[in-house]
């Protein structure tokens, strides 16, 4: 459904960029995307205009893992590349489907119930005290190729838990792969692969429903929003990765639960709409 009128260029942009940072760094995209507009006074647009402008960010993760994508896959689905490259593909068609079968059965409640804000606020703190446990306890060793059919679908059940603001895809992917055994920077690359076909489905669908009733300014602010998720969502995929390498989730599971509280005060003083 489409909330708001019109969107300024300003803040469509702003939309942007908060949605792809926070796309991939396991912080809830939904959840920032469901703040911002109340931190800067605007309507919020919607699930419509945030799942829209998520394809930018799927136009990330696609410029990013390219050689993966259009080279070493194909090649392994031909019997040319390596076993990894051969099941990548169906491990992730695997993985996809849980979201999808849940997230056309809860539609309504995504896009209602589940967008309050005590809501996001608590999946923050929950999901932060998760996160924290997990990247404190997970062995982290195994590497990308030993990555079973097995651990995708459980990666998968995991991704569905995002369907609720507040959890984060990312973050409930790599959280999974991490109690898995999987490595942190192995567990973010499957979580990104992950992402092309549930960004992509929801935003390409939301697309099409919403597009007969938009108006040239409602394009103007997709546009805006989609270009500025691309830039900053192909920014936090490199940063990310890199971070992976030598650091834990602890960071941002402190965040989490930082976030999740500060809008808890802010709901009991007003000065947030719940």
């Amino acid at each position: 459904m489409w909330h708001a009128a019109s969107v300024q260029d300003w803040f469509a942009i702003g939309m942007g960029i908060v949605q792809g940072l926070t796309e991939f760094i396991p912080v809830s995209s939904t959840a920032h995307l469901r703040v911002f507009p109340e931190l800067v006074n605007q309507p919020d647009p919607g699930v419509a205009f945030s799942a829209v402008i998520q394809l930018g960010t799927l136009a990330a993760v696609i410029a990013f893992y390219r050689r993966e994508l259009f080279i070493e896959m194909p090649k392994g689905l031909l019997g040319k590349g390596s076993a990894t490259d051969a099941r990548l593909p169906w491990m992730i068609a695997v993985a996809t489907l849980p979201i999808v079968v849940l997230g056309l059965s809860l539609k309504d409640y995504i896009s209602t119930d589940f967008r309050a804000l005590q809501v996001v606020a608590s999946t923050l703190i929950i999901f932060g005290i998760v996160m924290w446990w997990a990247d404190c306890k997970a062995a982290a060793t195994r590497v990308f190729e030993a990555i079973t059919y097995r651990d995708a679908m459980l990666i998968g059940l995991a991704q569905s838990l995002a369907l609720v603001p507040g959890v984060s895809r990312s973050g409930s992917t790599i959280v999974c792969a991490l109690l898995l055994g999987i490595s942190r920077p192995a567990a973010a690359k499957f979580s990104f692969l992950l992402s092309i076909p549930a960004i992509g489905g929801a935003g390409i669908f939301e697309l099409l429903e919403v597009w007969p009733e938009l108006d040239s300014s409602q394009v103007r602010g997709l546009v805006l929003g989609t270009i500025s998720a691309f830039i900053s969502g192909y920014l936090a995929i490199g940063w990310l990765i890199r971070f992976l390498n030598n650091n834990r989730l602890v960071p941002f599971a402190g965040y989490r639960i930082v976030l999740g509280a500060a809008l808890f005060i802010f709901i009991a003083l007003g000065y947030v709409q719940a």
